[in-house]
């Protein structure tokens, strides 16, 4: 059995409460521009998956994206640039479509595709005949890098830490439709259909679904992601792309970093102590928001608490790695 610890994190006093700690980081903070090497992974299926590679040396780190993201996500970029001047080579995964190119097949990403980095982690494996040293999710991508640890032998990564986890892909949707929460559902829609839009924009959508008649989440994921994808229905998608079941199956050292004042989900949807596998330590804090946690006393210096706390676990791993970076940029 895993286990559940107290996160230190501490909010910033002038970033009060669940929203701000999540949309602060996201309007606010700045964007480093990254010079990485891409890299394109044929998949089996005829697809396609791009990956940014770092210039720098040192053990190898997978970074999973979550909805609609990718480099210019406001975790993505600086995570990557701290991590190659600690002494690692990040290699950040865009997931299907989202490397500013649509992907070749009618079908995308969703939650549960374990398949996609299955074929990523084999392919990086010919390179160096060794596990990667860590690989590192933000929400979907954490749900989708759980549930892979869970339903996989002898997995080819060394550790995980899995960040903002919907843990219930049905609890997410529920809570999407609440309160301010709202605000983050109709920005995430209109990204995806806007994303569908030009990705059929010089072929038909082959699904029979007006884009404009969708209003959320459980219409998106019952008319397009679960008829592109395979399942019954919405709720058959919710049911086996959640990575909450599969958490008692992982043994490889994973930390999961979680508020419990998360927008995107309930406060119930966090799992028991014995739900989780051997491998697990999950880190809850009082507060942060959803990929969120910035601290700090002044608002003009906000300290990237999340990015400092990948940092020193990723540490704890491989201790032999610099020590000269102690603060995000």
């Amino acid at each position: 059995m895993g286990s559940i610890t107290t996160s230190d994190f501490r909010p910033a006093w002038w970033l009060p409460g669940a929203h701000l700690q999540t949309l602060w980081p996201s309007l606010m903070r700045p964007r480093h521009p990254a010079h990485l090497t891409r890299r394109r992974i044929e998949l089996a299926d005829g697809d396609f998956i791009d990956l940014a590679l770092a210039g720098s040396t040192g053990p190898r780190v997978l970074i999973v994206h979550g909805l609609e993201g990718n480099l210019e996500s406001h975790y993505a970029g600086s995570l990557v640039a701290t991590l190659a001047r600690a002494g690692f080579r990040p290699i950040f995964m865009h997931l299907r479509g989202c490397s500013h190119e649509p992907n070749r097949l009618d079908r995308a990403y969703h939650s549960g595709a374990t398949e996609d980095l299955a074929e990523v982690l084999a392919a990086l494996l010919q390179d160096e005949d060794e596990p990667l040293a860590a690989a590192v999710g933000f929400s979907l991508g954490a749900n989708l890098l759980l549930k892979y640890l869970g339903e996989t032998e002898r997995p080819p990564i060394g550790a995980a830490i899995a960040v903002s986890v919907p843990f219930v892909l049905r609890d997410a949707m529920l809570r999407l439709d609440l309160g301010v929460s709202r605000l983050y559902r109709r920005h995430l829609l209109n990204r995806l259909k806007s994303n569908l839009r030009r990705k059929f924009a010089d072929r038909p959508l082959p699904l029979p679904v007006d884009l404009d008649d969708i209003r959320d989440f459980n219409q998106f994921d019952d008319r397009i992601t679960a008829p592109l994808h395979g399942f019954a229905g919405v709720f058959d998608y919710y049911s086996r792309a959640s990575c909450r079941p599969f958490l008692s199956r992982i043994e490889t050292p994973t930390l999961i970093v979680q508020a419990a004042d998360d927008p995107f989900m309930f406060p119930t949807t966090i799992p028991w102590e014995h739900e989780l596998g051997p491998g697990v330590t999950l880190e809850l804090a009082a507060h942060g928001g959803h990929v969120g946690f910035i601290a700090g006393t002044l608002p003009w210096r906000p300290v990237y608490w999340l990015e400092q706390r990948i940092l020193s676990r990723l540490r704890e791993i491989r201790p032999d790695r610099s020590k000269g970076l102690d603060h995000a940029p």
